[in-house]
């Protein structure tokens, strides 16, 4: 590996740099000698994460080296220098490598690296790029949640946070979590010292070794050199305490610093409701009439134990609080709301106001939070059903008061918080439930009164300031996306000596940029708020899509500006059977908007660029959604973009109001400040730039961004996007001339650029920063339709869509494709997912009684196999095999009686309908007639949509809550498409381990 010199710091860098890197190298380096912040913007796919990481730690070795000799030299002056002290100079510089600890009598304390991103996919593709350096050898840690990191088998399946954290909590009180109590013998394992770990890897030697990954991480933390974690543990006051953060003299490296600003703001934010006042009420009564209605505790109540909980709070504690609580209720409810529409805004401060005529103010918060968290650790542990389990508003409760009083209280912060805060008060019932919420059950208040209290700051200045506060030695903020960099530097709010603008790696000939204004029937291609649901519009614009799919090779991404926007297009698209047309020519990937199935569908989207016999495929997402970054879209993958509109925030979201008036009241006082407006369009470009960062990865990379909205071609607009993105632009005037640009230019690509070979990319939990998906995703991958090859290409107007048929190549695999998708939904499954349900006109012999695809023989659990089942061929059987043979036949081969059915008939011309009739007569003896009629639908619906998420919905509320009807359950696994088998498995996986 090269070394190159850099301000007398020797980089070993993993080959010869290009000249960007070396500058943003020299500007790494120059930020962390003189203590120094910088903004340094470097594009996607010019290796900005490798030079971050490589100049950072060579920097780092380099200080350590230095530190070490100034107490070397300190020593040898000494008059009691000796031998003693060269063995404790070996232990210092062993602990350069992880070998031993720190020597904390030498004199020298050096700084430690925190590398921050957004999300865990972010944070482990940086720690893939370190273990390709010379510098994997430095002592590493990562951080993450319980989400990530817990293996315990009890509390992993908890799906709310903070009953997590009080039941790990409490296993560890009582000694009773195997896997903590390993966490000391194994913490100095060679495996944890010598390699490069991230979350995935912290699991699987967790799991490996019997010890906690989430502790052994934390463990790990307190040596070493360079700690990755999420921006949240950073830059929120409340997680740098609980982790156990310290800043002071370290060095906070910022990757992906595009959405700080918005990180900065929700981490200093909060919101509490009403109702959540209620039901702290309930959940401290609760625990009074649990005390009460023990009389053997009521004297002694303070350390006496219900179970393995530690009652460590008082009759006193209970009766204080609620008295607390009742006058908080009280003082909201007095609260007048005069525009009862919309709600009323109030200065920062009142939120003290508020919580003073509760008699919580400064100085007594923090004997309130113990109290609180307390009794909510009482009343998640001794729950026995996590359905029944509280706490979860007092926890909410005391995170208000531990974001409030953060920050002291002296003149100066309360001077910033009257500043840069709003109290936000709205009517609860105007508050939009989100999705996680729709099964909390909150008491509601009397009608028109329940109240939203919304703490919000609008300065990401605050949380940066609160940084600087704690002695951090320098912090480097870096993107590929953090143009214009006035404003953005504007909005941190702390002083940035250091500023970089890097262009791209890649040459004008490797990208085709344009605006493009019009669809092919040269209708204006226009999302604004007045035209997005133009019936006219829509159709252009699919009508656009299906046009480049048809000559964009490989994978097309097309980005909408929100959900609600690509769910009406694709509704419309779907009625005009353009979805099947464009469908046909590329299969089409749907972003989920919820995290389930998100793993799924990328792995589909990624299985189907790779397969030759197809042309590739169009995954549609939505900017700032989960694809619009930290996702890798190189070489095949994404050929090209499609941005279908401006992503504004929502202009009458109250909290987006509220941010333009604190930006002008700003300016007033700033006339560089950044304008409401101007911030609005920024946020609009710059979730653009995100999306366009989505390809062009490398430096052999190629591809074309199509900007397709009329919108794009003002001037204002194009400044913003990112500075070598702006020199290549071109306006596309007319339908025509954009085709035979892209075609041309593919052309030339594929023959000058080198073509990478056609592996694809497996998306596993290291890609992304979500927790193991169950079950559903929303794909839709149509392969319906009776279209011929002649159709298949046809526009749907000759006269309206520009003639692409001399840019169709009508090879021999086109017409198998069109072939394959003649056939229906059930075809499809008898082919992709044997063996195949007919569920219209089926016929069976009364007298069959068991669903024999399911019913095995019994055996004990440590001695049943996984077994591979073929393909079933079951007609000659069903007639003729008893009910009582298959479910008591000997079991000696260790081989199921249904493997056996399988494995007898594989080889026999049978009817493979039959099996559809057996299982649909089994369906309809056992349930109802109204949940029949509910399971006939489930099917249509399945049959027309391919939605896994609800299948799995409709058949865990039928079959699952009556285990004499889970066999009905597990036996569906054979008729749903072959790529939703594996989720399927999963999900029944899940659902026998808990019923068990």
């Amino acid at each position: 590996m090269p070394d190159v010199t850099i301000n007398n710091v020797i980089v070993n860098f993993p080959f010869k740099p290009y000249s960007i890197q070396e500058e943003y190298m020299v500007k790494v380096i120059e930020c962390l000698q003189n203590g120094k912040n910088g903004v340094l913007e470097s594009p996607t796919g010019t290796g900005k994460t490798l030079s971050l990481l490589c100049s950072s730690l060579s920097w780092l070795l380099t200080k350590k080296a230095q530190l070490q000799a100034q107490s070397l030299i300190g020593a040898i002056e000494k008059p009691d220098f000796g031998g003693h002290f060269f063995k404790q100079l070996s232990n210092g510089l062993k602990e350069g490598t992880g070998d031993s600890k720190p020597t904390s009598n030498l004199g020298w304390a050096p700084p430690k690296i925190i590398y921050a991103s957004r999300t865990h996919s972010q944070l482990s593709q940086a720690m893939q790029e370190l273990k390709r350096t010379s510098y994997k050898h430095v002592s590493t840690a990562v951080l993450g949640s319980r989400d990530q990191l817990c293996i315990h088998p009890e509390v992993s399946k908890e799906t709310s946070s903070s009953n997590k954290i009080y039941m790990c909590h409490s296993k560890i009180k009582s000694r009773t979590c195997f896997y903590y109590n390993n966490v000391e013998s194994r913490k100095d394992d060679p495996l944890f010292k010598q390699e490069v770990l991230d979350i995935e890897d912290l699991v699987k030697a967790g799991q490996k070794f019997k010890c906690c990954p989430y502790f052994l991480s934390r463990e790990l933390k307190q040596n070493a050199d360079i700690t990755f974690m999420p921006y949240n543990y950073l830059l929120d006051s409340k997680s740098r305490k609980t982790q156990g953060i310290d800043i002071q003299n370290n060095i906070i490296l910022l990757d992906e610093a595009h959405n700080i600003e918005k990180t900065c703001e929700e981490a200093a934010s909060l919101q509490i409701c009403s109702t959540d006042i209620a039901m702290c009420i309930d959940e401290i009564t609760a625990v009074m009439e649990d005390m009460a209605s023990n009389v053997e505790q009521e004297n002694d109540f303070s350390m006496e134990n219900s179970g393995n909980t530690v009652k460590d709070f008082t009759a006193d504690d209970l009766c204080i609080l609620k008295a607390m609580f009742l006058e908080l209720e009280k003082a909201i409810d007095a609260i007048e709301i005069l525009n009862r529409n919309e709600g009323d805004t109030f200065p920062g401060g009142y939120i003290f106001e508020l919580l003073g005529k509760a008699q919580l103010t400064h100085g007594r918060e923090q004997l309130v939070i113990e109290k609180l968290e307390k009794i909510a650790f009482y009343l998640t542990t001794t729950s026995t059903s996590p359905f029944t389990r509280k706490g979860h508003a007092l926890q909410k409760f005391s995170d208000l008061l531990k974001t409030v009083f953060s920050s002291g209280n002296s003149p100066r912060y309360r001077e910033k918080i009257k500043q840069c805060y709003k109290v936000y008060i709205q009517l609860e019932e105007q508050k939009k439930t989100k999705q996680n919420e729709v099964w909390e059950t909150k008491k509601i208040l009397k009608k028109n009164e329940s109240k939203v209290i919304s703490y919000w700051c609008f300065s990401p200045g605050f949380s940066m300031q609160q940084l600087m506060d704690q002695g951090v030695r320098s912090i480097i903020l870096t993107s590929g996306t953090l143009s214009p960099l006035k404003p953005f530097i504007s909005e941190l709010g702390i002083p940035i000596e250091l500023q970089l603008e890097n262009p791209h790696i890649v040459k004008g000939d490797q990208i085709c940029v344009g605006v493009l204004s019009q669809g092919p029937d040269g209708y204006s291609l226009n999302s604004s708020f007045n035209t997005r649901n133009d019936p006219k519009y829509i159709a252009s614009l699919g009508r656009t899509v299906l046009n480049f799919s048809c000559i964009i090779p490989h994978g097309l991404l097309v980005f909408f500006p929100s959900y609600p926007i690509m769910k009406k297009c694709k509704e419309e698209w779907q009625t005009t059977g353009l979805w099947t047309k464009i469908a046909d020519r590329k299969p089409i990937y749907v972003e989920p908007q919820y995290r389930d199935g998100f793993i799924n569908v990328m792995n589909e989207y990624y299985e189907k660029i790779k397969d030759p016999s197809c042309k590739g495929a169009i995954f549609m997402a939505v900017c700032r959604g989960k694809v619009s970054e930290g996702l890798d879209f190189a070489n095949a993958n994404g050929r090209a973009v499609l941005i279908t509109g401006l992503p504004f925030p929502p202009l009458k979201d109250p909290r987006v109001i509220l941010k333009q008036r604190y930006l002008e009241e700003m300016k007033k006082q700033n006339k560089e400040a950044l304008s409401g407006q101007q911030w609005y369009q920024l946020e609009a470009s710059r979730a653009v730039n995100q999306a366009i960062g989505r390809i062009i990865r490398h430096k052999n990379d190629y591809g074309a961004i199509i900007l397709c909205d009329c919108r794009f071609d003002n001037p204002s607009f194009k400044k913003h996007l990112s500075a070598w993105l702006r020199p290549h632009i071109k306006n596309f005037t007319s339908f025509g001339i954009i085709m035979k640009e892209l075609k041309d230019f593919f052309r030339y690509a594929g023959h000058t650029f080198p073509q990478p070979n056609m592996l694809g990319v497996q998306f596993t939990s290291s890609c992304v920063s979500l927790p193991a998906i169950s079950a559903s995703f929303d794909t839709t991958v149509s392969r319906t339709g009776k279209a011929t090859l002649k159709q298949k290409i046809e526009t749907p107007s000759t006269k309206d869509i520009f003639n692409i048929d001399s840019y169709i190549k009508k090879d021999e695999k086109s017409k198998q494709l069109v072939e394959t998708q003649k056939r229906n939904l059930f075809e499809l499954l008898e082919t992709e997912s044997k063996p195949v349900i007919n569920f219209s006109n089926c016929k069976l012999r009364s007298d069959y009684t068991t669903c024999e695809l399911t019913k095995n023989i019994s055996e004990p659990a440590t001695k049943k196999r996984k077994i591979k089942m073929l393909p079933i061929e079951f007609n000659e059987h069903l007639s003729g095999a008893s009910t009582s043979s298959c479910v008591n036949r000997d079991h000696t081969d260790n081989t199921t009686y249904s493997q056996q059915i399988f494995e007898e008939t594989n080889n026999k011309e049978t009817d493979k309908k039959a099996l559809g009739k057996a299982y649909l007569k089994e369906v309809k003896r056992s349930l109802s007639e109204a949940d029949y009629k509910i399971f006939a639908k489930m099917i249509q619906d399945y049959t027309r949509t391919g939605n896994l998420e609800e299948l799995l919905k409709i058949l865990q509320n039928l079959f699952s809550p009556n285990k004499e009807l889970l066999h009905l359950f597990i036996g569906f696994k054979y008729f749903v498409k072959k790529q939703h088998i594996s989720v399927f498995e999963n999900h029944i996986t899940l659902i026998t381990n808990t019923q068990t």
